[in-house]
């Protein structure tokens, strides 16, 4: 997948199986609220991630920053879509710092999707930019930090 172009709809498809397939992971023992995510790169990797509660509810980690984070990890600085999936109705959107995690990686925020998945084919669909209209970046720093790349020996090739 090139740098700006639209995920393909077998790319979203597949981003969607694994969403429901990380939620399945979940643990969420406290709230029962189980959440997987799926992330798709620009060069068309997905990696997965589902959210980790803590009995200090403060330590628990939601589904789309474990995502960014795998992402991030392997070396990948650039989300082109994500699919959340729930079992609320409507369909859960992030929470902020996901909004804010998922601008850090959105080389273009207003064309990142966000999908929310929830039960009996719920759908709900928005962009990065439309979650966080005027979220901070590194270009409002001091001074300005823009496009941070992965490390050489993290890119692909």
């Amino acid at each position: 997948m090139s740098a700006g172009r639209a995920p393909k709809a077998a790319d979203l498809a597949a981003l969607e199986r694994a969403a429901r397939a990380a939620q399945a992971r979940a643990y969420a023992p406290y709230s029962n609220f189980k959440v997987g995510a799926a992330l798709l790169t620009g060069s068309g990797d997905i990696f997965t991630g589902a959210n980790v509660e803590n009995a200090s509810y403060g330590l628990t980690v939601c589904a789309e920053r474990t995502a960014c984070i795998a992402a991030a990890l392997a070396g990948h600085r650039d989300v082109r879509a994500i699919c959340v999936v729930t079992d609320a109705s409507p369909p859960a959107s992030p929470c902020g710092m996901c909004r804010q995690t998922l601008l850090e990686f959105a080389p273009d925020p207003t064309q990142v999707r966000v999908i929310a998945l929830g039960p009996d084919d719920a759908r709900a669909e928005w962009t990065v930019a439309e979650l966080i209209p005027h979220g901070f970046t590194g270009k409002q720093l001091d001074p300005p930090v823009t496009g941070v790349k992965a490390p050489k020996s993290a890119r692909k090739r």
